[in-house]
């Protein structure tokens, strides 16, 4: 068997990279014309807020890709900074969020095009729910990040619905 060529390999590296990025679209879609009291606002019974989905996108894709970097045998997540992993801080900004995220996309698409090999396994923190360690390959590292933003992509639509009639869909056009 012969190893996939570079071509083909640059071309995943590509596609994973767009996938990531259209998925952190829509997301800001749904932020469209939101100010910061907006994004703090609950609008259904849950305690998510956009605000609060941002904030924790954008530790999120920070964390893994941290932990693709890192490679740390011996790493721990940090469960005592949990009750605030979905809320947006009184010093934050949805614009200044925002930019931190920008950042981070281009430090991620960077680590895409640059890492070795997306088939070598790296361990991942463990947790109280998943005390024992655990090696994901980096690509499932990466595919784990875009899951996560398209998981809250839907909350975010249904608080913004909530908040005032908009979703991601009608607000693509604007």
């Amino acid at each position: 068997m012969t190893a996939p060529s570079t071509e083909r390999r640059d071309q995943e590296r590509e596609d994973l990279i767009a996938m990531l990025a259209s998925q952190r679209e829509l997301f800001r879609i749904t932020l469209r014309g939101i100010d910061d009291a907006q994004a703090r606002q609950r609008s259904t019974v849950s305690e998510l807020t956009l605000g609060g989905l941002l904030h924790h996108l954008v530790h999120c894709e920070q964390l893994w890709t941290s932990v693709i970097v890192e490679r740390d045998e011996n790493s721990k997540l940090d469960v005592s900074q949990f009750d605030s992993e979905y809320r947006m801080a009184p010093e934050e900004t949805v614009e200044g969020l925002l930019k931190e995220w920008d950042t981070l996309a281009d430090n991620t698409t960077r680590l895409i095009r640059e890492v070795d090999d997306l088939d070598v396994s790296i361990p991942t923190p463990t947790s109280p729910w998943v005390p024992e360690r655990v090696w994901w390959t980096v690509r499932f590292t990466l595919l784990h990040i875009f899951r996560e933003i398209a998981h809250h992509s839907g909350h975010a639509d249904i608080i913004r619905e909530a908040l005032d009639g908009a979703n991601s869909t009608y607000q693509r056009a604007g």
